[in-house]
């Protein structure tokens, strides 16, 4: 899976399943602070990423992601 293909769906999760503002979606959007994801919302995430991108997240691994472009990047770690 190419990283643009990661960024399309990850994308498309938050506008759909999150229901974040496509204003708000931008690569040094803070997660928590400019998107408003919380602890509900990462429940929501780590089942949606295991069901799109087959593995499952890690809250100590997630701990350092703070960016949209920090979790592209933990995303892609994970399946290349």
């Amino acid at each position: 899976m190419t990283r643009t293909e990661i960024e399309e769906k990850v994308k498309a999760f938050l506008l759909d399943d999150l229901e974040i503002d496509e204003d708000k979606i931008f690569p040094e959007a803070l997660l928590k602070e400019d998107m408003g994801i919380d602890s509900l919302d990462y429940v929501d995430i780590v089942v949606i990423v295991e069901k799109n991108f087959g593995f499952r997240i890690k809250a100590e691994e997630m701990a350092p992601v703070k960016t949209l472009t920090q979790f592209y990047d933990y995303i892609e770690s994970k399946i290349s």
